[in-house]
C-alpha cells in the first residue's frame, strides 16, 4: 500500500512523541487520522485540537467505522503496545496493513534525501538542531522529531519534501528500517538491555545501521566510537572540531574547524558539552544540503532548544529551575556537567524519577554513582512505562546506594513542599516518565514563591 492509496490512518499509541509527529504528517497531507492511547496527555489534546479522533479505552466499539476497511486503512502501532491489546489483535487478524512507526517513516522518506540521527543519547536535540539549521537556510525539509522544538513549537515540520530529517531509534532495532543518505551516530552506551541482552549486541545493531546508509552516503560519528566515519569532537583533532571554548553569559563562544571552513567566535546558547557536540554534528550534516558554513553558524546561534532537554523554566538572579529528560547514567552525568559549568558555586537540588524497572536493575550502580554527584537529591518511585515490577528493584534500593550528603525518597505529592523547605538556588528535575507533567505545577508554585521574596 503506497501513500497515495491510503485514505485513513489509525494509530495505536497516538500519544507517543514520535507517533504524534507521524499523525500530524498524515493529517497535514489530507488523510483521515484517528487513534488510541491509554491516557490523555498534552500531546493527545493537541491531536484533538487538530481534528483527530482520540479515545483512551481499548475498545473496538470506540473506533469509527471509517477506519474498519482494510482496503484503504493503514494501522500504525508503537512497540510499547502489549501483545494482548484488543484493537491491535483485531487489525492483525482481519487483513489490515499493520506497520510499526519505523516502517512508515521508511516508506515516507524513501524518495527523499534522508538525514537520520542515531545514538543512545542526543538524538532528539541533534535532530531538532538539524531541522532548525536546514529551515533557517531555506532547505525544503520534512522533519519528524522525538521532542517539541522550541523554535517551531512542534515535533513536526513541513517546509517541503525534497529532504527529510528523522530520528533513527535503536529501541527494538527500529532504525534498521531506514536507508538514509546521511546519518550520524552520537553515542553507543549500553541501554535497552531488555531488548538486546548485552552491550555487544547493541553495538552490533549500530554497525548494522551504518551499513544501511545508501551508496555514496556519509556517516558522521563522535570521535572515539568504534566505527568508521567522518569524526566530530571537541579539542581532539576530529574532522569537525570545536576549539577555544569560552563561556559568555550562559552561552558558548568557540572556533569551529571543518573541511569546508574555519569559523571564529561561533555562538551556541544551549548549556553542556554534550549539546555542543550535538550542535556540531548537526552543522556537519547540514553542509550536505548545500548550506553555507556562515549561514549555518548564524542559525546555530539562534537555536532556542527542545522542551525537556536542559530546558530553563525559571532563570533569574536569585533562582534557576531546569527540566531535563535524562534517564540514563550518561545523560545524568551530562546534566551535572552542564549545571555545574553554568551555575558554579550555587546550592543545587536534583529531583530524579527512574524510568523502567529493567533499566534501574541493569544500571543501578551507575545510577548511584551519577546521582551521588548532586549534593542534594529527591528521588521518586520508578516509572514503570510498559513493564511489570521486578522483585527487589525499587527506588529505595537505589537510594541506599547513593552517597549524596542529603537524599530523600518522596511521593510526587510531596515535591513542592520538599523543594520549598530546602530552598535551593538551582533546581533540576529529570526523568523520562510522567515527571514532565509535574513541571508546570512546580514552575507555577516556585514563580509565586520567588515573587514574594
Amino acid at each position: 500500500m503506497g501513500i497515495k492509496d491510503i485514505h485513513n490512518v489509525y494509530f495505536i499509541g497516538i500519544g507517543g512523541i514520535g507517533m504524534s509527529a507521524l499523525a500530524r504528517y498524515f493529517k497535514f497531507i489530507g488523510k483521515n487520522v484517528a487513534g488510541y492511547d491509554k491516557t490523555e496527555t498534552p500531546l493527545t489534546k493537541d491531536m484533538v485540537d487538530l481534528g483527530v479522533e482520540v479515545h483512551y479505552k481499548d475498545d473496538l466499539e470506540l473506533v469509527s467505522k471509517t477506519y474498519l476497511d482494510p482496503n484503504n486503512t493503514l494501522v500504525v502501532y508503537t512497540p510499547a503496545v502489549p501483545n494482548d491489546h484488543g484493537e491491535y489483535n483485531y487489525f492483525m487478524d482481519h487483513g489490515f496493513q499493520v506497520r510499526k512507526r519505523s516502517e512508515v517513516l521508511g516508506l515516507i522518506t524513501k524518495d527523499t534525501f534522508c538525514f537520520a540521527v542515531a545514538g543512545t543519547h542526543g538524538k532528539t536535540t541533534t535532530s531538532c538542531i538539524l531541522a532548525h539549521l536546514l529551515k533557517e537556510t531555506g532547505t525544503p525539509i520534512t522533519a519528524f522529531l522525538g521532542g517539541i522544538s522550541e523554535d517551531f513549537n512542534s515535533n513536526f515540520l513541513l517546509e517541503g519534501s525534497e529532504y527529510s530529517v528523522v530520528e533513527a531509534d535503536e529501541f527494538d532495532r527500529s532504525f534498521l528500517r531506514l536507508s538514509p543518505d546521511v546519518a550520524c551516530i552520537t553515542s553507543m552506551d549500553a541501554d535497552h538491555l531488555d531488548i538486546y541482552g548485552n552491550s555487544e549486541e547493541l553495538q552490533k545493531s549500530f554497525k548494522d545501521f551504518a551499513n544501511r546508509i545508501k551508496p555514496n552516503g556519509k556517516l558522521y560519528v563522535r570521535n572515539g566510537l568504534p566505527l568508521e566515519g567522518i569524526t566530530y569532537g571537541i579539542e581532539d583533532g576530529s574532522d569537525y572540531c570545536i576549539r577555544n571554548i569560552k563561556i559568555d553569559h550562559g552561552s558558548y563562544i568557540f572556533d569551529l574547524d571543518s573541511p569546508e571552513a574555519n569559523l571564529k567566535s561561533v555562538r551556541f546558547n544551549k548549556p553542556g558539552r554534550h549539546n555542543l557536540l550535538n550542535g556540531l554534528v548537526a552543522y556537519a550534516m547540514a553542509i550536505q544540503a548545500g548550506s553555507s558554513p556562515n549561514g549555518l553558524a548564524d542559525a546555530l546561534a539562534s537555536f532556542k532548544g527542545v522542551q525537556r532537554r536542559f530546558s530553563y523554566q525559571i532563570k533569574n538572579s536569585s533562582f534557576v529551575f531546569i527540566d531535563d529528560y535524562a534517564h540514563h547514567p550518561t545523560e545524568i552525568d551530562a546534566a551535572f556537567q552542564a549545571v555545574s559549568e553554568m551555575h558554579p558555586g550555587k546550592k543545587i537540588m536534583a529531583v530524579f524519577q527512574p524510568h523502567l524497572f529493567s533499566r534501574t536493575r541493569d544500571f543501578v550502580d551507575e545510577f548511584a554513582r551519577s546521582l551521588s554527584n548532586f549534593p542534594s537529591l529527591l528521588l521518586l518511585d520508578i516509572y514503570p512505562a510498559r513493564e511489570k515490577p521486578i522483585e527487589g528493584v525499587t527506588s529505595q534500593w537505589l537510594l541506599d546506594k547513593i552517597t549524596s550528603p542529603w537524599k530523600k525518597l518522596i511521593e510526587k505529592s510531596e515535591l513542592i513542599s520538599e523543594i520549598n523547605a530546602f530552598s535551593p538556588e538551582v533546581l533540576i528535575t529529570f526523568g523520562a516518565g510522567d515527571i514532565g507533567l509535574e513541571v508546570p505545577k512546580i514552575k507555577k508554585e516556585l514563580n509565586i514563591v520567588h515573587k514574594k521574596l
